[in-house]
């Protein structure tokens, strides 16, 4: 029962970075095909003001860092198989490189959020989701249950 119990929490958590994932590789993939943001309705006044004249790098950061790596990362809570370089990265040595980055996307996303909610000097329900589903990651990822998975 108790190993049920910890694979459902760490279901939960697959589950949650395979949807900031898929997410970040729609939103981002449309920044990317069209840099003017009209693809999704984001007019690139929203970012005025800020070092970008449109959306191509902010949507290149949002594709990879919020797309490409937490995939990367549901894969590894998954099959806990090994990554050299990720290994390099991992602050905890008595974790797999996974549920350490689990906790980083945890992060990035609410920095991520911060940073866009200042440049563009507005607050939506979208802002309070994403920072939501970064702390609701970090809650699940320090969840006892889930941190004694993955320990080596």
């Amino acid at each position: 029962m108790d190993h049920d119990k910890k694979q459902e929490k760490s279901i939960i958590l697959v589950c949650l970075q395979i949807f900031m994932g898929i997410g970040a590789l729609f939103g981002g993939g449309a920044l990317i095909l069209d840099p003017s943001g009209d693809l999704i309705d984001m007019p690139v006044s929203m970012i005025k003001g800020s070092i970008f004249s449109n959306f191509l790098i902010p949507g290149i950061l949002l594709f990879f860092v919020f797309g490409v790596i937490p995939c990367f990362v549901a894969s590894g809570l998954t099959r806990q198989w090994k990554c050299i370089t990720a290994e390099k990265l991992n602050m905890f040595s008595n974790k797999h490189w996974s549920w350490t980055f689990s906790l980083y996307i945890g992060f990035a996303i609410i920095i991520w959020i911060t940073i866009q909610i200042y440049i563009i000097n507005g607050f939506s329900i979208v802002h309070f989701i994403y920072i939501a589903l970064g702390l609701i990651i970090q809650a699940v990822t320090l969840l006892p249950r889930v941190q004694r998975k993955y320990e080596r």
